[in-house]
């Protein structure tokens, strides 16, 4: 039987995602700020009998959060537990294991890579160390190993040095040379699914079918406003949410922002991107100039809801033209 899902919003907020028909209807309460220190993003949630995440922080990588601005999870299998995602940091994954021990006697036997922004792998060395299997497809070890010692550096300017002690880059000794692939470990099977270069390359999602779950990386931000980088593909971006979509799991644990449903991913992740993809191609195709399709497109009021909209609309739509443009 799946539980109910339990959002701890602050200290004193839980909030509940309850089955309602065929998926979770969100009840977000707005009271407190969303720059939840390390010790509340520690504090696991649990979504069925097997699967829990730890729910990071909604703003930017600060001391009090220590960069854990993602969401990671672990599942309890019959044989151990299995990781997705480790962590910004050597320190943290160390606290993130004893979150851990307080669900389950299990030890840590699998981390599984979902992404290779700084916050969800640089953890790997800690689990590494303890032995567990470091696992990650070939197109995400490559980008951790090319982009490694630069994130660590970048981080330890936002969260000050010291909490980056120990951190090294530690991407997959043995990835696997594929674009699908299925991990079953105690019972449990773990579909790895690269389906583009959506947010940085060699992303997947992690499907579990046995829970009706997939932990979708940065394909998918609920809550907050998602990010296009220079070196993101929007288009495939969006063919990834799309696949996401065949596969409709009930429960949806997105990169950042609450575990919720398909529905409340729809609205925060696939209508702006098809709306995004949309309306920059026929800007494009019209010969709009960059300047003109990012005036045109400047206030959208349905996204406004979203968090660090201000930040990142204007760049998303810059960056979504440029791309565009250049692979026309």
């Amino acid at each position: 039987m799946k539980t109910s899902l339990l959002l701890r919003q602050g200290q004193a907020i839980v909030l509940a995602l309850g089955l309602l028909g065929l998926g979770l209807v969100a009840q977000a309460e707005e009271e407190e700020p969303r720059d939840r220190p390390i010790d509340q993003v520690l504090e696991p949630i649990q979504l069925t009998d097997r699967v829990y995440y730890f729910y990071g922080s909604l703003e930017n990588r600060t001391p009090e959060n220590l960069g854990f601005t993602n969401n990671t999870g672990f599942v309890v299998t019959d044989d151990g537990v299995v990781l997705l995602d480790s962590g910004p940091s050597y320190k943290v994954a160390k606290r993130m294991a004893k979150a851990i021990a307080e669900v389950t006697n299990q030890p840590i036997t699998h981390v599984i890579s979902v992404g290779s922004q700084d916050h969800r792998w640089l953890g790997n060395g800690y689990f590494h160390e303890q032995g567990a299997d470091i696992v990650a497809l070939a197109r995400t070890a490559a980008t951790q190993a090319e982009r490694g010692e630069g994130q660590i550096a970048s981080l330890a300017n936002a969260v000050g040095e010291d909490a980056m002690k120990g951190t090294e880059p530690v991407p997959a000794p043995n990835p696997i040379d594929a674009d699908e692939h299925t991990l079953t470990v105690g019972g449990v099977d773990f579909e790895l699914i690269f389906a583009g270069d959506a947010h940085f390359p060699g992303d997947i999602m992690v499907h579990l079918p046995g829970e009706d779950v997939v932990f979708t990386g940065d394909i998918v931000y609920t809550e907050r406003m998602l990010g296009i980088h220079p070196f993101s593909n929007p288009v495939e971006k969006l063919e990834a949410f799309r696949h996401l979509e065949s596969i409709d799991p009930e429960i949806v644990v997105p990169g950042h922002g609450r575990a919720t449903d398909m529905a409340e991913a729809r609205r925060d992740t696939g209508d702006y991107l098809e709306l995004l993809v949309r309306e920059v191609t026929a800007g494009v195709e019209d010969w709009e100039s960059l300047d003109e399709t990012v005036s045109r497109l400047a206030d959208l009021d349905d996204f406004k809801h979203l968090r660090h909209y201000d930040d990142w609309h204007r760049p998303n739509v810059n960056r979504t033209y440029l791309f565009i443009e250049g692979n026309m």
